[in-house]
C-alpha cells in the first residue's frame, strides 16, 4: 500500500507562517496626517497611488487620512498619532515633530527634491459683487469690514495670512511699528478664530459670517467651484506670500509599522508627472514649471515674497510672532 508522506509539524507551521506573512505583505496601510484644505487633493491622489502601487507591486494599499489645523496635527503626532507621512501647512510644524521626538530626522529637508511638491498663495474671498469694495490689504482694517481668518496658534493658513498682512504693511506704511499697528487693527475686525482653514471657510460660506475671507488660493478656488458657485469672487492683493507647505516621512513610525518603502514612494509620487497633474487639477500650483504652464489659464502670475526673504526664516518668524508671548499674543484681544 502506498503511503502518503506526512510533513513534519515544523514544516506545516513554517508553511502556515509563510502564508500569513504573504497575506500581510499583500495588504499595507498608510496614514497621512495632513492639514485641512488638502482633503480633496489627497482623496484623488490616494486612489491613483494605490492603483499604481497594486499594478507595480501586487499589493493592496489602504491609505488613511487625518485632517486638522496644521499645528494641531503636528501636536497629535508628537503625542502619539502613528502617522507614516505628514503633509503640513508650514515647515516649522514638521520641525516641531523633529525637535520634540526622534520620529523625523533633523535634516528631513534633504530627503526629497523640495520640502513640498506644490505651492499656493494667499488671496481674499469676497461675496458676489464685492459689496464692501475690498481691493487690497488696507481695506481689511476699515471699521465696516469683518474679516475671517483662523487662529495662528493652531492653523498654518492663519500664520501665512498674518505674515502676508504684516509684510504688506511694513513695506507700504513705513516699518515694523506701522505693521504692528496695522495687524492689530485687522484682528480687531475678526469676530471668530477657527482652528483651521476649512473651519474658517465654513464660517464664511456656510454660516454667512464676515465680509472677507483670507485663505489659500486653492481653498478660494474650491469655494468658487463647489461650495458657493456664483456667490463669491476672488480678490488677489497687490502683494502676497508664496505658500510652501511641507511633506515628510515620519521615519520612526514608518520603521515601526514596516511602511518605509511605501511611505517614501507615496511622497515621491507627488513629484511625478501624474502626481503634479493631480495637484494642478485640485487647485494647487505644481512645482514642475512645464506642468504649471499647462494650467496657465487657471494659475496667473502673482507678485509674491517668501518667508525667508521677508523674515529671515520660518524659525525666526515662528519665534517672533507665534510663540508663547510673541507678537500675536501681545496684540490679539478677543472681542468681549
Amino acid at each position: 500500500m502506498n503511503r502518503i508522506p506526512i510533513k513534519p509539524l515544523t514544516s506545516i507551521a513554517a508553511a502556515i507562517g509563510l502564508s500569513i506573512a504573504a497575506a500581510a505583505h499583500a495588504q499595507q496601510t498608510l496614514l497621512n496626517a495632513s492639514y485641512d484644505p488638502t482633503r480633496e487633493l489627497y482623496q484623488e491622489y490616494n486612489a491613483e497611488f494605490a492603483k499604481r502601487w497594486e499594478q507595480q507591486h501586487g499589493e493592496d494599499v489602504t491609505i488613511r487620512m487625518s485632517h486638522g489645523g496644521s499645528s494641531k496635527q503636528a501636536r497629535s503626532v508628537i503625542d502619539g498619532l502613528e502617522a507614516d507621512v505628514v503633509s503640513l501647512a508650514t515647515p516649522v510644524d514638521v520641525d516641531a515633530i523633529a525637535n520634540k521626538t526622534d520620529l523625523i530626522n533633523e535634516d528631513w529637508r534633504q530627503d526629497f527634491e523640495h520640502i513640498t511638491p506644490y505651492t499656493t498663495v494667499q488671496v481674499l474671498v469676497v461675496r458676489k459683487g464685492n459689496p464692501k469694495h475690498i481691493e487690497d490689504w488696507d481695506d481689511l482694517i476699515r471699521e465696516d469690514v469683518a474679516v475671517i481668518t483662523p487662529n495662528p496658534k493652531t492653523s498654518g493658513s492663519a500664520r501665512w495670512n498674518f505674515l502676508a498682512a504684516w509684510h504688506y504693511a511694513r513695506e507700504n506704511l513705513g516699518g515694523n511699528t506701522e505693521a504692528r499697528e496695522f495687524v492689530t487693527k485687522l484682528y480687531r475686525n475678526v469676530p471668530v478664530l477657527d482652528t483651521g482653514a476649512r473651519g474658517a471657510t465654513n464660517t464664511f460660506v456656510r454660516n454667512g459670517i464676515g465680509d472677507v475671507l483670507i485663505t489659500y488660493e486653492n481653498e478660494a478656488l474650491l469655494i468658487l467651484e463647489k461650495l458657493g458657485q456664483g456667490q463669491y469672487e476672488i480678490v488677489v492683493p497687490s502683494s502676497t506670500v508664496l505658500v510652501e507647505p511641507a511633506v515628510a516621512v515620519v521615519d520612526g513610525n514608518a520603521t515601526k509599522s514596516g511602511t518605509t518603502e511605501l511611505a517614501r514612494a507615496y511622497v515621491k509620487g507627488l513629484y511625478t508627472d501624474w502626481g503634479q497633474r493631480i495637484i494642478a487639477q485640485y487647485n494647487y500650483r505644481p512645482r514642475d514649471a512645464e506642468i504649471l504652464d499647462e494650467f496657465s489659464d487657471l494659475y496667473k502670475p502673482v507678485e509674491t515674497f517668501t518667508v525667508a526673504e521677508a523674515f529671515g526664516s520660518w524659525a525666526k518668524a515662528q519665534e517672533k510672532f507665534f510663540s508663547g508671548g510673541g507678537v500675536f499674543d501681545q496684540i490679539y484681544a478677543p472681542a468681549p
